[in-house]
C-alpha cells in the first residue's frame, strides 16, 4: 500500500496531446534544447513517454525551427499568434495534413469562409490556419466543429476562391494558385 503523503508528491501529467505540446513549448522556451533525443528526455522526466516519431511530428506541428544559440544550434517555437517559419511548400504539407484529416466542408459566403471540422477540431484547425499565415486570411473564430474565416477582401468571389483552394490543399495539392 502506498502512503497517501507520497501518494500526494506524484505529478499527474495528461497524456493528450495539447499537455505534450505545452510541456514541449515551455522546455525549449527554458533550455536549449539540440536535439529530438534530448528533448524525448527531458519529457521523460516530466512523465511523458514519447517515442521519436511522436517527438518530430510534435515539433513539425509546433512549427519549431532550428535555430543559432551560445553553444551551437536548438530548436525554437514562434511566439503565439506569429506565423510560422518555413518554405510556402513546408506550411503547405502542414495545413495540408490538418485540413485532410478536419475539413469536412468548405463554404464561402461573403467575406466569410465557413469550414466544419468534426467535433473537436475546429479550434485545432483555426489555430493553424491563424499560424499558417495564409495572406488572404484576417483571422478565424472557433467553435466545436466551425471555423469562422474572415477574409481580407469582402469580395465574394475571393472568399470562394480560398475556400477552393483550402479544400484543395487537403487533397494534397498545393495551396498557391
Amino acid at each position: 500500500m502506498v502512503s497517501p503523503r507520497r501518494l500526494r508528491a506524484v505529478q499527474q501529467v495528461p497524456l493528450t496531446k495539447a499537455a505534450r505540446h505545452a510541456a514541449i513549448v515551455d522546455l525549449l522556451g527554458a533550455q536549449p534544447v539540440a536535439s529530438q533525443t534530448e528533448l524525448g528526455r527531458l519529457l521523460a522526466a516530466k512523465g511523458l513517454q514519447v517515442t521519436q516519431a511522436t517527438v518530430s511530428r510534435d515539433l513539425e506541428e509546433l512549427g519549431a525551427v532550428k535555430v543559432r544559440s551560445a553553444g551551437g544550434t536548438s530548436y525554437a517555437v514562434p511566439p503565439e499568434g506569429q506565423p510560422r517559419t518555413g518554405t510556402p511548400e513546408a506550411v503547405d504539407a502542414r495545413l495540408g495534413r490538418l485540413l485532410e484529416e478536419l475539413c469536412v466542408s468548405a463554404e464561402a459566403t461573403g467575406a466569410f469562409v465557413v469550414l466544419r471540422t468534426p467535433p473537436g477540431g475546429a479550434h485545432l484547425l483555426a489555430a493553424a490556419l491563424d499560424r499558417a499565415g495564409v495572406p488572404e486570411v484576417a483571422g478565424t473564430v472557433a467553435g466545436d466543429d466551425t471555423v469562422l474565416l474572415i477574409t481580407r477582401t469582402p469580395a465574394t468571389p475571393h472568399a470562394t476562391g480560398l475556400a477552393s483552394r483550402l479544400l484543395r490543399l487537403g487533397e494534397g495539392r498545393p495551396l498557391q494558385p
